[in-house]
């Protein structure tokens, strides 16, 4: 058996996922992507990115969670959310600008380090003091659920939905370095004279949002692909 030519001709006939995009931001930031893929240095490739995004990703939970005794630290946390932004989002774009795709490989390895990423990063929100344990643990079963659908929603129906409604991963970390300004100046908010954790009251939103949003698409595909595969 020929076992190169057979994985080439598998790997030729590999169909990718049509990207759909409809945040707030996308249609500025894929301008913007690939005007920076563009005029990358030779040397930076789109794994130094990948790498990029998600050690950026991690140390922004390592500062979150440093946070707790030096406050200051959240400033640390905005400088890892932009170089996040800057690995996470440039790599497939620079990949795509040189023909270099491989999107089996791409596909996998990116959604994996954010899953990696997203955790580190709400495990040292959990450390840092800022928000219960409870809301970060229902934020990240929230992301984590929502992911899944969006990963075999990718298998099944063949389209990759980068964002939800008009929110996307940039519209996400835009809010989170909101907050981390709000938080420097007070970490908490009083609502109908109650005394709140702001990023409490931010988390339990995040998480009710992303579990009404897995709940709704998990529905609505469910009956897409009934309709594609009805019982005889």
């Amino acid at each position: 058996m020929n076992i190169s030519g057979t994985t080439t001709k598998a790997a030729e006939g590999f169909m990718s996922a049509t990207r759909m995009n409809h945040s707030l931001t996308a249609s500025f930031e894929k301008r913007a992507l690939v005007w920076m893929a563009k005029r990358a240095p030779k040397w930076l490739s789109s794994d130094q990115l990948t790498l990029l995004g998600v050690t950026a990703q991690m140390s922004a939970g390592i500062c979150y969670a440093t946070s707790r005794y030096h406050r200051f630290a959240l400033v640390g946390v905005i400088l890892c959310l932009a170089l996040n932004w800057l690995g996470d989002s440039l790599d497939g774009t620079l990949a795509r600008v040189r023909q270099q795709q491989r999107p089996r490989y791409g596909f996998y390895v990116d959604h994996m380090a954010d899953i990696f990423g997203s955790v580190a990063l709400i495990s040292g929100l959990g450390f840092s003091g800022l928000l219960h344990w409870q809301t970060a643990a229902a934020m990240l079963v929230a992301f984590l659920v929502l992911s899944s659908e969006s990963y075999l929603a990718t298998y099944t129906l063949s389209r990759f939905q980068l964002s939800q409604g008009f929110f996307g991963p940039t519209e996400i970390r835009i809010l989170l370095i909101i907050g981390n300004l709000a938080l420097l100046r007070n970490p908490c908010a009083v609502i109908l004279g109650h005394r709140f954790l702001l990023f409490d009251l931010g988390g339990v939103i995040a998480a009710i949002c992303m579990s009404l949003m897995a709940i709704l698409v998990t529905l609505r595909h469910t009956a897409e692909l009934y309709r594609k595969e009805p019982l005889a």
